[in-house]
């Protein structure tokens, strides 16, 4: 079978699931534990048939991702799901528009040379012991994570590694132990990192987006990085250990890498007036939205503001020009996360989340809320690893949140668990935009990949448990309400 007759074989099998759900005979209604009835409309059924037809479009890429989203505002009228006005609203969310604003910032690090500012600094400063400079760009990229969308981070510090491949020696379109734990380390420590702030990935905002949606409560972006960022750091040096333990590098060190780092940042000279006025710009937008839920006259303000804000300052003083606006904003990921974030509005509004929400609590209705939690992780770690973390967001944290009013669980575990399950696929090259990117250095095979996320993963979902038990408690976030 051609690549061409597949892929038009997935899109009969994506408007074939659409077209099943849509005229199926009428199911029974859900029944939650205190009796109440959850019927499934016709406008509901439809809208789960138009979700599976979005994951089939987006696992397989018969479309690109991003037109994908077009067809799920375009459809929802077609098929009586919502109404346009309504479908096409969440496409300018003020949670797109937080995403845009943060891919804004980090293309502005990058013309204006911040990030391979750093990135050489830090080969200098690690020199040339191979496990150093392994856990330098771990802990570089997780920090950059914190600041810039992870896509943007692992395409930035893709050239500087494929650099220090080249300088470990041999063909660095070889594959070498080295090359397969730098790669897919830099990967699993972009997701790792990119939970510790709402600004390391798009799956962050909409998650708090989709929450307060759901429960009322707002998130302020310190309280997020407060319970997830201790996750996410021992996440990285979990990854660490695990590549140095199954890729063992050939070398103890790579010589001359220090020197080469040395002349590339001689190149670039002293901090110029452009970087310092970029870090500044930032600093104030992130200190607004660390700060604005502690003054009162920046409450009602969007978190998506100070981003924008400081994308506007970028474009008024010719940092970033119309080119980068053109080239340089993937519109296609905008575009996917617009998508996303409709078809999630419209599984909830049309009633079919809620619907198998309690559905799937007929069968969990007496577990414990541990192992309900960790049911929840696991749903999203293996859905995130098949379709963007965006959509696997949209449709597991509405659902884990009706089922958490039933059993008790306190809706904020509820949440960063989702999120750091929903922020790290480590399975499948799919999973998220850095996968693919380290794929390209030739170093590891998908197979090598899926291998080496099974462990990561079960460390993960065992951390939501210890941390659910631990951590979070201590900070005021206890697991069970009472």
């Amino acid at each position: 079978m051609s690549k061409e007759t597949k892929r038009y074989f997935f899109i009969f099998l994506g408007f074939a699931v659409l077209l099943l759900f849509y005229f199926m005979p009428q199911v029974a209604p859900a029944i939650d534990p205190m009796g109440k009835s959850f019927e499934l409309t016709q406008s509901g059924k439809a809208g789960i048939g138009l979700f599976l037809l979005a994951g089939i479009f987006w696992v397989f890429e018969v479309i690109p991702i991003g037109v994908t989203s077009i067809a799920i505002g375009v459809l929802q009228p077609v098929f009586g799901i919502r109404e346009a006005k309504d479908a096409f609203r969440d496409f300018m969310d003020p949670t797109v528009m937080f995403i845009l604003g943060s891919l804004l910032v980090g293309i502005a690090f990058t013309q204006c040379g911040i990030t391979k500012r750093v990135a050489y600094k830090m080969l200098v400063l690690v020199g040339e012991d191979t496990r150093k400079i392994l856990l330098g760009v771990f802990v570089l990229t997780a920090l950059l994570t914190h600041v810039m969308a992870h896509t943007a981070v692992a395409g930035a510090m893709f050239p500087i590694m494929m650099s220090i491949l080249a300088l470990y020696g041999g063909d660095p379109t070889k594959p070498s132990k080295f090359g397969k734990a730098l790669f897919m380390g830099m990967a699993f420590s972009a997701g790792a990192g990119s939970i510790c702030t709402m600004m390391g990935g798009a799956r962050n905002p909409a998650a708090v987006g989709f929450f307060k949606e759901f429960t009322g409560q707002d998130i302020g972006f310190l309280e997020f990085s407060a319970a997830l960022a201790p996750f996410g750091w021992i996440t990285v040096f979990l990854v660490f250990f695990l590549m140095i333990t199954i890729y063992k590098p050939e070398k103890l060190k790579v010589q001359g890498l220090r020197q080469r780092a040395q002349v590339e940042l001689d190149k670039l000279g002293p901090i110029t007036k452009q970087e310092i006025f970029v870090l500044a710009v930032v600093g104030i937008a992130l200190c607004t939205l660390i700060f604005k839920q502690y003054i009162p006259a920046l409450k009602s303000m969007d978190r998506s503001i100070p981003l924008l804000a400081a994308g506007l300052v970028f474009f008024i003083t010719n940092i970033l020009t119309v080119k980068e606006l053109e080239k340089s904003i993937p519109w296609n990921i905008v575009l996917l996360f617009s998508g996303a974030m409709s078809i999630g509005f419209a599984l909830w509004q049309t009633g079919a989340a809620e619907w198998m929400a309690v559905s799937w609590l007929s069968f969990i209705k007496d577990a414990p809320w541990l192992v309900f939690l960790l049911g929840i992780s696991f749903l999203v770690l293996i859905l995130t690893n098949f379709i963007m973390n965006v959509a696997a967001i949209s449709i597991c944290l509405p659902v884990a949140l009706v089922i958490a009013k039933y059993l008790g669980v306190n809706p904020e575990v509820v949440l960063y668990a989702s999120v750091a399950m929903s922020g790290m696929p480590f399975l499948l090259l799919i999973g998220a935009a850095p996968n693919a990117i380290a794929y390209e250095s030739k170093q590891f095979t998908t197979g090598e990949f899926f291998v080496t996320g099974i462990p990561a993963s079960l460390a993960i979902l065992a951390m939501v448990a210890i941390l659910s038990l631990t951590f979070w408690p201590l900070i005021g976030i206890p697991a069970v309400l009472s």
